[in-house]
C-alpha cells in the first residue's frame, strides 16, 4: 500500500452500486492504495502520485459496467478516512 485508507465508509449509492455490479468494495480499495487510480486523467494521475508524496487527498474512478456508471474512491489528505461514493453524491 501506498498510503492508509483510515476509516472506511460507503454511501447508500455507492453500496448499491457495487452489489449490482458484482463488485467488491476491498478489490476497489486496493486498487486505490496501490496506485491504480482507474479511469481518470493523465494530469490527474500525477496530482495523485504528488498527492501520495505530499499528503494530499487523493482520488480514484473505477467504471462500474459497460455503460460507463463510475465509482469515486477518496482518501482524506490526513488519512483518516476513504469513502467510497458515486460522482453524484460528491
Amino acid at each position: 500500500m501506498l498510503f492508509k485508507l483510515g476509516q472506511v465508509v460507503a454511501t447508500p449509492g455507492a453500496l448499491q452500486s457495487m452489489k449490482e455490479n458484482g463488485i467488491e468494495a476491498w478489490r476497489l480499495l486496493s486498487r486505490h492504495a496501490n496506485g491504480d487510480w482507474g479511469c481518470v486523467p493523465e494530469e490527474d494521475r500525477l496530482e495523485n502520485q504528488r498527492s501520495v508524496e505530499e499528503g494530499y487527498r487523493v482520488m480514484s474512478s473505477y467504471a462500474m459496467n459497460d455503460r460507463g456508471d463510475k465509482l469515486w474512491v477518496i482518501t482524506e489528505a490526513d488519512r483518516s478516512s476513504t469513502c467510497l461514493l458515486l460522482p453524484e453524491e460528491y
